[in-house]
């Protein structure tokens, strides 16, 4: 048809149509954009460029493609679940849901998007809504691999750990696809069966041998069994194929290999705590039996009387020590690197103020100087190891004669790298020990004076009780 009519549009645009079907998107593109030059007007072609354009990568410019599509024909139901796609790629998650509620607005059957939207729940941390959206998706199609796949992850996410294998599973009958066997194998880790956990990631790699998640996750868990040299190979390997250097460097630094950091990587933190943020509270005090915010509370107790004014509350998670400090404070902040954890804060209303952001960025501002009466951090510097800057931070936040309380976990002998003088260490398991020495040195250097130090059993891990120390310090 091109050979005589050229500029013919549906022979350009649905040869288009025919490139992306065949994987070739670039082609595809140039094809689309070829036709809507002839025919600016047509819905469906701004659509399907725009699905090119997602393909190559262009989230940005699909967006606009769906949006030109929208104006034209804003009843178009796909062209709203594909803007969704699109704006969940850009990180608007808010703007992605409402997009694929538009599309399901219009056409109720409309079976990606409910899968869409449980994905997009997800990503939310709205696992409940996010596994009756997966559902939905499933009672329209009920093989539907992506549906199973999401509703896996939603379980996974809930600790419903076998029904989510049980989704991987079937998501595997129709798709032996290696990003569900890596979601199976996460699964299987949490619930502690970490030869399957293992097996499932070999799975993954088999499949897609450049798959650097599942190398990653397949690192993890050759450390959790104690196969320390096949760890580290899995790291570099996970390294070599594009794996975030940042996270595997701290995680080979915590095996003994490479460079100190000076703190865990901000990334791994806040998803760490965005992944656990739905059953923290829970697992903190039924496994590990945490114990650090009443135990802090006890020791302010025995020297604080009265208000202290304004009081923040560094990394302040779920808000479990806040019950403790409101009785202390005029006002109460809290701060948090995951928005997750500040969102159940939140819901215990017993903050005046809550801030997402890292600790010593938010003290390093100038509208925290001298402002604070108290501050307080419990479990926090677990996850730093050079606390200077945090000292330094601290001590301009303060008043004069205000107070510093905090918990870190003690050092030992047998922990792993260390800063050289002996005032810190990275432990196996990605979390930062301190001798007592380097944290008097550190008080003294920046102005307080130790008022109390104890020493406690924050938790218990591996049915061991957690060394650690308790200190209260006050700015001179």
């Amino acid at each position: 048809m091109l050979a005589q009519a050229p500029r013919q549009f549906d022979a350009l645009h649905l040869l288009g149509v025919i490139a992306r079907q065949r994987g070739d998107a670039t082609a595809a593109a140039d094809l689309i954009r070829d036709a809507l030059q002839v025919d600016p007007s047509q819905a469906r072609a701004h659509c399907n460029l725009g699905a090119a354009l997602q393909d190559l990568g262009q989230p940005q410019a699909a967006l606009d493609s769906y949006d030109r599509a929208l104006r034209l024909d804003p009843r178009y139901a796909l062209a709203w679940d594909n803007r969704g796609n699109a704006l969940r790629r850009l990180g608007r998650l808010d703007e992605a849901l409402a997009s694929y509620e538009q599309a399901l607005g219009l056409q109720q059957n409309a079976v990606e998007a409910w899968c869409h939207r449980a994905i997009v729940l997800n990503d939310l941390g709205r696992f409940d809504d996010a596994a009756a959206s997966a559902g939905r998706a499933l009672r329209l199609r009920a093989a539907y691999p992506d549906a199973l796949l999401a509703l896996g992850n939603a379980l996974q996410a809930l600790e419903r750990f076998d029904e989510a294998c049980a989704a991987y599973e079937r998501a595997l009958t129709k798709a032996p696809r290696a990003d569900i066997w890596c979601a199976r194998g996460s699964a299987l880790k949490k619930a502690g069966d970490l030869a399957a956990a293992l097996d499932s990631y070999e799975r993954a790699l088999a499949l897609d041998p450049d798959y650097a998640l599942a190398q990653h996750y397949r690192a993890n868990t050759l450390r959790a069994l104690g196969r320390k040299p096949e760890a580290i190979a899995a790291y570099r390997a996970a390294l070599a194929r594009g794996a975030d250097a940042t996270e595997v460097g701290f995680a080979l630094a915590a095996l003994g290999e490479g460079a100190l950091p000076a703190s865990a990587p901000p990334d791994y933190v806040k998803g760490l705590f965005d992944q656990y943020a739905g059953h923290f509270d829970q697992h903190l005090v039924e496994v590990l039996a945490y114990r650090t915010p009443a135990l802090l509370d006890a020791l302010l107790q025995a020297h604080l009387a009265d208000t202290q004014g304004e009081v923040l509350d560094l990394g302040c998670g779920t808000g479990l020590c806040a019950p403790f400090l409101r009785p202390l404070a005029r006002k109460l902040t809290g701060v948090d690197l995951s928005q997750r954890m500040l969102d159940k804060a939140r819901a215990s209303k017993l903050y005046d103020a809550l801030a997402c952001a890292d600790i010593g960025d938010f003290l390093a501002g100038d509208a925290q100087a001298g402002r604070y009466g108290l501050v307080l951090a419990a479990d926090v510097f677990v996850y730093i190891g050079d606390l200077a800057a945090v000292f330094a931070g601290v001590a301009q936040a303060l008043q004069a004669g205000g107070w510093f309380a905090f918990s870190v976990e003690a050092r030992g002998a047998n922990d792993g790298a260390g800063d050289g003088d002996g005032g810190y260490a990275i432990t196996a398991s990605n979390r930062f020990t301190h001798a007592l020495a380097y944290i008097e040195r550190l008080a003294a250097q920046h102005g307080f004076v130790a008022v109390e130090t104890r020493a406690a059993a924050l938790r218990r891990e591996h049915g061991h009780e957690v060394a650690g120390y308790l200190v209260l310090l006050r700015r001179t």
